[in-house]
C-alpha cells in the first residue's frame, strides 16, 4: 500500500488523458474567471470582513442557514486539517474513504479506528465503536461513490459524539437529496467543497456548516486571514443562485454520462460499484497491471490500494465525456 498522502494528481503528467483527478472541467467557467480577475487589483490589501461576510451569506442563503453557522474554508481538505482541534478521544473513520482526515488526526497524535465497509460499501451493519466521540463519513463517499441516506447518517449520532460528513461531491447528486447541509443538529458538522465542481484546484475553496459552538471549537488554532480575497470571492460567486442552478444542471448531465460510462466499463468485464458521484469505482482482473499499462500509454486512472479497505483490484475513474477512450484502451489490454 502506498502512503495515505497519495493523491490522484501524482498519476498525471502533462498531456495525459486524465481520469485520475476528480476536478470536473479543464478550467473554470468564463464568468468565474472574470469575477476573480476583477479582484486582482485588490490583492495589495488584506481580505476584508465584508468579503468574509459576503461569502458566508451566499453559503447561508444557499442552504437556509444563518451566517454564524458558516465557516469559509480553503477547500474541504482544510476542514479535515482542523479536525484535531476537536480533540476526540477516539475518532472512527468509515472506510474506504478520503484519506485526509486520518492523516490529519494521526499526525496530531490522536487515536483513529477505521470502520471498514465490505462491498457494496453500504452503512448497514457498520461497526462504529460506541466509545467513538468523532465519526467521519463521506456522502457520496470518495472513492466508492456510494450515497448513504440521511436516515442512515443520522443514526450514527450518539450523546457526546460529533458526526462529520464529507459532502465534497454532494452537489453532483441531482437535488442533493441526502445532504445534511440544510439541517443544523448541534453535533453534526458538514464539509463542502467547491473545488471540483468549479475547477478551482489551484485556489481551493469550500466551507463548513455547523453550530457556532462547534465551528468555534474547530477553529481554535487557525491562522489569521486563513483565506485570501480570491477564495472568498469564489465562494460567494459559486454559491450565488445562478451558479447553483448551473451546478444542478451539470449534475443532471452527469447522471446520464455516468450511466453510459458504467455500461461501457461493464462491456470490458469491469464490476462497477453502484454509486452517485462524478467518478466510478470498479474492479477488474489484473487491474493494477492494466493501470500501469494505461499510464505508459498516456491515460491516467486512480489507483485504489492507497485507500483502507481496497486493494490493487480496484480502480477509480472520473466521469468524463472521453470515457469511450478509456473503455477502448482497457478492452485492448484485456484481449
Amino acid at each position: 500500500m502506498a502512503s495515505l498522502g497519495y493523491h490522484g494528481d501524482q498519476a498525471v503528467m502533462p498531456g495525459m488523458l486524465d481520469f485520475a483527478v476528480n476536478v470536473r472541467h479543464r478550467q473554470p467557467p468564463d464568468w468565474l474567471v472574470q469575477r476573480l480577475s476583477a479582484r486582482l487589483p485588490d490583492l495589495a490589501s488584506y481580505p476584508s470582513l465584508d468579503d468574509v461576510h459576503r461569502a458566508q451569506d451566499a453559503v447561508a442563503a444557499r442552504h437556509g442557514r444563518a451566517r454564524h453557522e458558516v465557516l469559509a474554508l480553503a477547500g474541504a481538505a482544510e476542514g479535515f486539517a482542523l479536525l484535531p482541534n476537536l480533540r476526540p478521544k477516539l475518532a472512527a473513520v468509515i472506510a474506504p474513504s478520503f484519506t485526509e482526515p486520518v492523516a490529519a488526526l494521526t499526525a496530531a497524535g490522536l487515536p483513529v479506528r477505521h470502520v471498514v465497509l465490505a462491498p457494496p460499501f453500504k452503512l448497514d451493519g457498520a461497526a462504529v465503536p460506541d466509545e467513538a466521540d468523532l465519526v467521519v463519513v463521506g456522502n457520496p463517499t470518495n472513492p466508492t461513490s456510494v450515497l448513504h441516506t440521511r436516515e442512515e447518517l443520522l443514526a450514527l449520532r450518539r450523546p457526546g459524539r460529533i458526526l462529520v460528513i464529507d459532502e465534497a461531491f454532494a452537489d453532483s447528486v441531482p437535488g442533493e437529496s441526502e445532504s445534511l447541509a440544510g439541517v443544523s443538529p448541534p453535533d453534526v458538522l458538514v464539509l463542502r467543497s467547491l473545488t471540483k465542481t468549479w475547477s478551482l484546484a489551484g485556489l481551493r475553496v469550500g466551507y463548513a456548516l455547523g453550530s457556532p459552538e462547534l465551528l468555534a471549537r474547530l477553529t481554535t488554532r487557525r491562522a489569521h486571514w486563513p483565506l485570501g480575497t480570491l477564495q472568498l470571492t469564489a465562494i460567494a460567486a459559486c454559491c450565488a443562485p445562478a451558479a447553483v442552478a448551473d451546478a444542478a444542471a451539470d449534475a443532471t448531465r452527469l447522471v446520464a454520462l455516468r450511466a453510459q460510462m458504467t455500461a461501457g466499463l461493464q462491456t470490458v468485464g469491469a464490476a462497477v460499484v453502484d454509486g452517485r458521484a462524478p467518478f466510478v469505482l470498479f474492479s477488474l482482473p489484473g487491474a493494477d497491471t492494466i493501470r500501469k499499462s494505461l499510464q505508459d500509454k498516456g491515460i491516467a486512472v486512480r489507483r485504489c490500494d492507497t485507500f483502507v479497505g481496497l486493494d490493487e483490484r480496484y480502480l477509480r475513474a472520473a466521469v468524463r465525456p472521453e470515457w469511450p477512450l478509456l473503455v477502448e484502451a482497457i478492452g485492448r489490454e484485456r484481449r
